[in-house]
C-alpha cells in the first residue's frame, strides 16, 4: 500500500440502506446553499411540525449555532444569570444582581444573561459599570423584547432551542433569581443535563430563599419521599442562598478563577 494514503482514521461504514456519510454530507451541503439563496426578508416563526423541509430555514438554524458558539468561546470564564424580565428597580432582587454581577466581573467573569429587562439588565448593568464583559444572547418575539443598554455584546436568535444550547454550555456557574417559565425551564433544563451527564457538573445557585423554598420542598416531599422520582443525590445539584455575599463565597469556592 502506498504509505501516503495510509490513514489513522477509523473507516465507518455505512449501514446497508442507508446513506453514506458523504452523501449526508453532500444532501446538507445543497441544502444549505439553497437556504442561504432562498431565505426570505421576513422569515416567518417555526410554530408546529412543517410539512416540508425548509432549506432557509435548515441554514439560518445552522447560522444561529455557528454565531452563538464562536461568541461564547470568546469568553473563557462565565457566570450565566436568570430570572424575570419584570423585575423592576424597585425591588431587592435588582439590586442584588446587579451587585453580584459586578463583583463577580471584578472577579474576571464574563456575565451572560438573555439580553433583556429585568434581572437580566440588572447583572449586565453590574458587569458593564465594572468594566467587565455583559453578553446578550436575546431571543427574537413576535412581540418585540428589547436589549437592555447595557451589553458589550449581544446577538439575537429566532429559534429557542439554539438560544437554550447557547446558554447551556456558556458557562462555569449558572445563577437563579425569582422569574416566571423562562427561569423555571432554564433552571430544570441545566439540572436535568447535570442530573444525566450530558454535561459536567457546574455550580447551580438559587437565589432568594422564600422564592425558591416552597419548590424545593415540592421537590423533596413529592419528588423524592412520595414519588421516588428522582435520587437523594440529585437534591445535591443546586445550592440555595440568600446574600450576594453567600452566592460570592460560594461560587468562588467552587469555580476555577
Amino acid at each position: 500500500m502506498n504509505e501516503d494514503l495510509k490513514s489513522d482514521v477509523p473507516i465507518i461504514h455505512a449501514v446497508p440502506g442507508e446513506p453514506s456519510i458523504h452523501e449526508t454530507a453532500e444532501r446538507l451541503a445543497k441544502v444549505v446553499h439553497e437556504g442561504q439563496r432562498t431565505m426570505p426578508q421576513k422569515r416567518p416563526l417555526l410554530v408546529c411540525k412543517p410539512n416540508k423541509v425548509e432549506s432557509w430555514r435548515v441554514f439560518k438554524i445552522m447560522s444561529e449555532f455557528i454565531e452563538g458558539f464562536d461568541i461564547i468561546r470568546r469568553h473563557g470564564l462565565a457566570v450565566s444569570f436568570f430570572g424575570s424580565a419584570r423585575a423592576s428597580l424597585r425591588d431587592d432582587v435588582y439590586t442584588h444582581a446587579e451587585e453580584l454581577a459586578g463583583r463577580l466581573a471584578k472577579k474576571g467573569f464574563a456575565v451572560i444573561t438573555g439580553g433583556s429587562s429585568g434581572i437580566m439588565q440588572a447583572a449586565n448593568k453590574g458587569a458593564f459599570e465594572a468594566g467587565g464583559a455583559s453578553v446578550g444572547l436575546n431571543i427574537n418575539l413576535p412581540e418585540s423584547q428589547n436589549y437592555n443598554p447595557y451589553l458589550t455584546e449581544k446577538f439575537g436568535f429566532d429559534h429557542f432551542f439554539v438560544r437554550k444550547v447557547m446558554l447551556t454550555y456558556a458557562s462555569e456557574v449558572y445563577v437563579y433569581f425569582p422569574g416566571g417559565f423562562g427561569t423555571l425551564d432554564e433552571f430544570f433544563e441545566i439540572v436535568t443535563l447535570v442530573q444525566t451527564r450530558k454535561i459536567r457538573k457546574v455550580p447551580i445557585v438559587l437565589f432568594g430563599k422564600s422564592y425558591w423554598e416552597p419548590l424545593l420542598g415540592f421537590i423533596e416531599k413529592t419528588l423524592y419521599q412520595e414519588r421516588a422520582a428522582i435520587s437523594k443525590e440529585d437534591m445535591t445539584l443546586y445550592t440555595l442562598v440568600d446574600s450576594v455575599d453567600e452566592a460570592y463565597d460560594y461560587i468562588v469556592a467552587n469555580v476555577s478563577c
